[in-house]
């Protein structure tokens, strides 16, 4: 309940009054906007990522080329990549000043009227990087239902007369929708979710406006407002695929699970080498290449002293909260092995955090934890005399609170992953020999679960790493992390400054893209002997 509490608590102040003013005002002004720009950014990067997603994992998954199995791996590499750091990259990389401009400009004689070039300030610009650092997310998920549906059906079709792109697009695109449909709704709620990258491409959707109708307009209700009809953008989109899908049904029975792939030569072979290498370079290596380039450029002063206190700061939070998520997840999922009601129940409650940008969730936090620390600090004032100011929202406990809201559901869903691996029958076995639910828990599960608990902890670890919009609203007086040095530095066009904090959050970013890789990788060497 807790967990769920800043959900409930933005849910809550929908129908508060005393907000007229300022919504005559978002009327009037940017309110439109916020919902135009929302669609159509929902509408691009889903259709981006789709297609790029899609068509990567049919190339990797169904087709046979020289350098397959690097880029089946290999492009994963964008997740590791912020989509805020990215905007702030190709932003120096692209701008007029910038050097690829300036080339064409050297090269051809151009001046500024002369030639036309792209803004990559804009939202057709936030749609493509959007959809260059989300596409793992269908990637991945299509990837897994080629190779489990792909042998059988493409077998079938191709028997009865069907040609391979016509099996593909006839049978295997319409057995992969529920993969597809997943992949874009969690890019999607990605895209929602972030506020450095529509910040600093001056785009107004509801993120930006839920930061400035509580700092700039002061009014937590109407941002708490904002925040509902942002929920109730991310609860759309599911709704809406769902009902899209009727009563169809996408089962597979064909005992046949491995697919075969087809051999590609000459000019194919390029062409799928050159479709799996640009999401790589654009998504990954060009950006990570001019991020180095700009630390190495402007000396040692970004490593110094602030840059560590601002690395201690980010892994002390990151540490703090992945530690709680891990152990909270490894007890709810241990209590709903008993498959009761209420511990299963808390478990759904759990994930409606990861669903909720972090905006959302940091202006539900708030809410509730403002009203509690005032009505500490009246009794800390009674019983002392002395008034202590804010206690939970002065420090970081109400950010940790915050991250546990958003990212509990990734430490849960990777802990009962981990239990569905333990038979019940050494849990039966140890409850026979006289061990208690918690004697159990330590002496049998724990052991078990080292790889799960410490995968749980990592992931959350990345993610509080990353996580901008929580940070920003959340964060106390003078404190600074990575993400939010990198998001103020870039703001004041300090791109160059900024590369050491963006190069960190991406380093750090790598850490689960390589697990990923050496589990495919792993994969791989299962099939091949079996």
């Amino acid at each position: 309940m807790l967990v769920a509490l800043p959900v409930l608590a933005v849910v809550t102040n929908i129908f508060t009054g005393g907000t007229g003013d300022t919504w005559r005002h978002l009327l009037d002004t940017v309110l439109t906007d916020y919902v135009v720009n929302s669609l159509l950014l929902c509408l691009g990067v889903g259709l981006g990522v789709g297609a790029m997603g899609t068509g990567a994992a049919w190339l990797v998954a169904l087709n046979e080329f020289p350098g397959r199995r690097v880029a089946e791996w290999a492009l994963l590499l964008p997740m590791a990549m912020p989509a805020y750091v990215l905007a702030y990259t190709y932003t120096d990389f692209l701008q007029f000043v910038g050097p690829v401009q300036s080339f064409l400009r050297e090269s051809f004689g151009w001046r500024k009227d002369d030639y036309w070039f792209p803004d990559v300030r804009s939202l057709s610009g936030a749609i493509v990087l959007f959809s260059c650092v989300l596409y793992p997310y269908v990637y991945l998920l299509v990837r897994t239902a080629f190779l489990e549906r792909a042998g059988g059906a493409v077998e079938a079709a191709r028997m009865l007369g069907l040609t391979p792109s016509q099996a593909v697009r006839r049978v295997l695109l319409p057995l992969a929708r529920p993969a597809i449909a997943a992949g874009i709704a969690l890019a999607l709620m990605e895209t929602l979710a972030d506020y450095g990258t529509v910040a600093y491409f001056a785009l107004p959707t509801f993120t930006t406006g839920i930061y400035r109708a509580w700092f700039s307009l002061g009014d937590r209700i109407a941002a708490a407002q904002l925040a509902a009809c942002l929920l109730g953008f991310v609860l759309l989109l599911v709704t809406m695929e769902h009902i899209s899908r009727g009563r169809a049904r996408y089962h597979d029975g064909s005992q046949r699970r491995r697919a075969f792939r087809q051999p590609l030569r000459g000019g194919q072979a390029l062409l799928a080498q050159l479709g799996c290498a640009i999401p790589v370079v654009i998504g990954f290596v060009l950006p990570a290449v001019l991020l180095f380039k700009l630390a190495l450029a402007e000396g040692d002063a970004q490593f110094g002293s602030r840059f560590f206190l601002l690395a201690r700061n980010s892994f002390v939070l990151a540490a703090v909260a992945a530690t709680l998520a891990a152990l909270l997840a490894l007890l709810l999922a241990y209590a709903a092995r008993n498959r009761e009601w209420l511990p299963r129940l808390a478990s759904r409650l759990v994930g409606l955090g990861y669903a909720v940008p972090g905006s959302v969730i940091a202006v539900g936090v708030l809410i509730p934890v403002t009203r509690l620390d005032q009505q500490l600090a009246i009794w800390w004032e009674q019983l002392s005399g002395v008034n202590p100011g804010l206690i939970l929202t002065g420090g970081i406990a109400a950010l940790v609170y915050a991250y546990l809201a958003r990212f509990l559901a990734i430490a849960l869903q990777t802990m009962e992953a981990g239990f569905a691996q333990v038979t019940p029958s050494m849990e039966a076995a140890a409850r026979s020999l006289g061990c208690g639910p918690g004697q159990t828990l330590r002496r049998v599960h724990l052991p078990l679960l080292r790889g799960s608990l410490l995968t749980a902890a990592l992931l959350v670890f990345v993610d509080v790493m990353k996580e901008l919009p929580a940070t920003l609203v959340m964060r106390p007086f003078n404190f600074d992390t990575l993400a939010t040095q990198t998001y103020t530095l870039a703001a004041d066009e300090r791109l160059a400054e900024a590369s050491s904090a963006a190069l960190a959050i991406v380093a750090v970013g790598l850490v689960p893209i390589i697990l990923l890789a050496r589990q495919i990788a792993a994969g791989r060497t299962r099939t091949n002997s079996c």
